[in-house]
């Protein structure tokens, strides 16, 4: 069910300053930062040889990465996101096996204009889970 790794999000306070460790020093491309008002976030993505980092800025008061980043006051990493062939065939395996989908359950358009949903974080060992449809 679960395909490649397709990013790895890193929350940040101020996207300059995260740009100048993914970009800058580690010598990734960087895509242009795009505001994501559905989802609270502005976003930058670094290309890497074999998968993405996704960095988070939080795009106004009420941010879902707001909470992180007062627990987290450095950043971190955020979540994870694996592809998948059939998100909601996906979705509704995970849910007969017990696993929670955040928000309405519902998939959504994710920031790389595909659909995407997130799986709660206590039933994946502590860790935040997005699936994308490939």
């Amino acid at each position: 069910m679960i395909g490649r790794l397709n990013h790895v999000a890193i929350a940040v306070l101020d996207m300059d300053e995260g740009l100048k460790v993914y970009r800058d020093a580690l010598g990734g491309i960087a895509s242009e930062k795009v505001a994501q008002p559905d989802h609270g976030v502005s976003t930058v993505f670094i290309d890497l040889p074999n998968t993405k980092i996704e960095l988070l800025e939080p795009l106004g008061e009420n941010s879902p990465i707001s909470k992180f980043l007062e627990r987290n006051t450095q950043g971190g990493i955020h979540h994870i996101c694996y592809e998948v062939d059939d998100i909601i065939a996906a979705r509704d395996q995970l849910v007969a096996n017990g696993a929670r989908i955040l928000g309405d359950g519902e998939p959504k358009i994710g920031a790389h204009g595909k659909l995407v949903l997130f799986l709660h974080p206590k039933d994946f060992l502590g860790t935040l889970t997005e699936l994308e449809q490939a």
